[in-house]
C-alpha cells in the first residue's frame, strides 16, 4: 500500500505526487522523493526498484521479510533493515520490520508486519526545514531514531514485570509459577535483544570511519542513534543477568521449600518410628512378660508411647523440622 509519496527541495515539502512523477521529480537539482509503503505487494516493489533503480538483492531482502537487522552498502544505495517491537491485545511481543532504501535523492521506507505508524516522522522533519535540507541522510536518521526510541517503554515494560516477580519469589508456594513467568519473560528479553544487537554492530558504520555518502552530512545524528542503541542494549544485558540471578533463586527456594517438606516428613517418620517399636516390643508372644500381668500395664505401656512421641515432636519443633 502506498502511503506517501512527496518530494521536497532544499528542505521544503514541494507537492506530493505520484509515482508515475518520481522520476520527473528526482532530475531537479537540490530536490529529493520520500515514498513509504505498507506491506507493499512484489508488484509495487518491482515499481519502486524501476523508479529508483534498487539493487535486485536489496529489493529481494524486502520481499521475502523476516530479514536481521542490518546496514548494507549497494554503491550510493543505503539499505537498512530495522525491527519493530511492539505489544499486542494480550500484551505479548510482536515482531514487524521496516527496510529503508536512502540514495542520493530518494528515501523508500516499507514497513511490515507493523502497526506502528510512522506519519509522525514525517510531520517531524517538516518541521524542521534547516535539517531536513541535509537530505535522504536525515530522513534516515529519524526512521532509525523513531524505531530505535520505541524500544524504550518496551524496556521499562520488561523491568516492571521483573520487578513485580521479584517481590513474589520469596512467597511461599510461588516457585512453580515463578518459574514459568520469569521463563516467558526471558523469551521476551531474548526478543528484544535480537532486535537490538545486530543493529548496534551494524550502525557503527553509518557515523565512524568512512561512512556511506548518504550519511555524510549526519554523522552526529547517527551516533545519538548509537548511543540510545548502546542504553539499551546495556539494560538489556542487565535485564538478562537479573533473570538469570533471580531464576537461581527461585530454583533455590523450591529445593529449600522440598528440603522443608522432607524435614517434616522425616520428623513424623521417626515419631511414628518411635510408636511402632514400643508396640512392637508388647505384641510379641512370649509368655513370660512382667507386664502382660500387671494391672496397670497397658496404660502404663500407652502413657509411655504417648510421653516418648511428645517428647520427639516438642525435639521436632525446637530444631525447626515441624
Amino acid at each position: 500500500m502506498l502511503l506517501n509519496c512527496v518530494a521536497y527541495q532544499d528542505g521544503k515539502k514541494l507537492a506530493d505526487i505520484g509515482a508515475h512523477q518520481i522520476k520527473e521529480y528526482l532530475q531537479r537539482p537540490q530536490c529529493f522523493v520520500w515514498v513509504a509503503l505498507r506491506d507493499p505487494s512484489e508488484e509495487e516493489l518491482d515499481t519502486m526498484q524501476v523508479e529508483f533503480d534498487l539493487h535486485d538483492l536489496a529489493v529481494e531482502d524486502a520481499k521475502h521479510g523476516e530479514q536481521r537487522p542490518k546496514v548494507e552498502e549497494y554503491d550510493k544505495l543505503l539499505f537498512v533493515v530495522l525491527n519493530t517491537i511492539e505489544l499486542d491485545a494480550t500484551d505479548q511481543l510482536r515482531v514487524g520490520e521496516v527496510h529503508v532504501f536512502a540514495g542520493p535523492n530518494y528515501v523508500l521506507s516499507v514497513r511490515n508486519r507493523s502497526q506502528q505508524s510512522l506519519l509522525g516522522v514525517r510531520h517531524r522533519t517538516e518541521q524542521e526545514p534547516e535539517l531536513l535540507s541535509n537530505g535522504p541522510g536525515f530522513v534516515l536518521y529519524a526512521l532509525m531514531d523513531a524505531v530505535v526510541d520505541r524500544y524504550f517503554p518496551v524496556i521499562d515494560m520488561l523491568e516492571s514485570e521483573l520487578e513485580s516477580i521479584e517481590q513474589q519469589i520469596f512467597a511461599p508456594g510461588a516457585a512453580r509459577s515463578n518459574i514459568t513467568q520469569l521463563y516467558a519473560l526471558k523469551q521476551r528479553v531474548t526478543t528484544v535483544k535480537h532486535a537490538v544487537s545486530p543493529l548496534l554492530e551494524s550502525s557503527g558504520k553509518l557515523w565512524s570511519g568512512r561512512v556511506p555518502t548518504v550519511c555524510e552530512q549526519n554523522r552526529e545524528y547517527m551516533r545519538d542513534v548509537y548511543d540510545h542503541l548502546l542504553r539499551i542494549n546495556g539494560s538489556l544485558d542487565t535485564l538478562r543477568e537479573t533473570l538469570v540471578t533471580a531464576i537461581q533463586v527461585n530454583l533455590s527456594m523450591v529445593t529449600i521449600e522440598e528440603s522443608e517438606t522432607t524435614k517434616k516428613l522425616a520428623a513424623w517418620a521417626g515419631i511414628f518410628a518411635a510408636a511402632t517399636a514400643l508396640a512392637g516390643i508388647w505384641g510379641m508372644n512370649f509368655e513370660r512378660m512382667p507386664e502382660l500381668k500387671w494391672q496397670y500395664g497397658y496404660p502404663a505401656a500407652l502413657g509411655l508411647i504417648v510421653a516418648v512421641c511428645a517428647l520427639l515432636y516438642r525435639r521436632f519443633r525446637k530444631v525447626g523440622w515441624l
